[in-house]
């Protein structure tokens, strides 16, 4: 059977640990297997994760909005805006080719699941909770996580920085160790 790749979106230390945080509070902690994440692409092959690194991305930190409190139905999120992700999302779907997974052929809606695999009225109600204090909050992106699919589980096996600075991050210890 052949891998399968998570792709994520590196986030500055101060939001993920404000998104991890959230997510410890509000995940079912049986459930919890992995840290605060952006998802870029959530099925990607090895060709697919080959071809990442010659596709041309940003040079610097690219901005994140978190604006709003999602309901998932079953779980909440944060709705995350970027317009220059979400350029760079489109182009590297373009240029690594290849088979994507109807999830990933969907339109792109950025999140961060802070809750899920509860019932709905559990996450209508942390939905308002979070809404009626909520306030955007403006982070960055530094860079790309590429994530080995373990059927739960993810471990990393590969980073790809949008500048040269590669110095370890309390984002990818937390997320190295599951």
């Amino acid at each position: 059977m052949e891998a399968t790749f998570v792709l994520t979106a590196e986030m500055d230390d101060e939001s993920f640990a404000w998104l991890d945080g959230l997510r410890r509070e509000y995940f079912p902690p049986e459930r919890n297997v992995l840290s605060a994440h952006l998802t870029l692409f959530h099925q990607l092959s090895p060709a697919q994760v080959a071809r990442l690194r010659s596709v041309q991305r940003p040079c610097a930190p690219v901005e994140l909005r978190f604006d709003r409190v999602v309901f998932l139905g079953f779980g909440v999120a944060l709705g995350v805006r970027s317009a220059e992700l979400e350029r760079w999302r489109s182009k590297a779907r373009a240029e690594t080719g290849g088979e994507f997974s109807r999830q990933d052929s969907q339109p792109w809606k950025p999140h961060v699941t802070v809750q899920n695999k509860v019932t709905a009225e559990s996450a209508r109600q942390l939905q308002h909770a979070l809404a009626r204090g909520f306030s955007e909050r403006v982070g960055t992106a530094t860079g790309l996580l590429v994530w080995q699919y373990l059927g739960g589980p993810w471990t990393l096996a590969d980073r790809i920085a949008f500048t040269g600075n590669l110095k370890s991050s309390p984002q990818m210890d937390l997320l190295r160790r599951g």
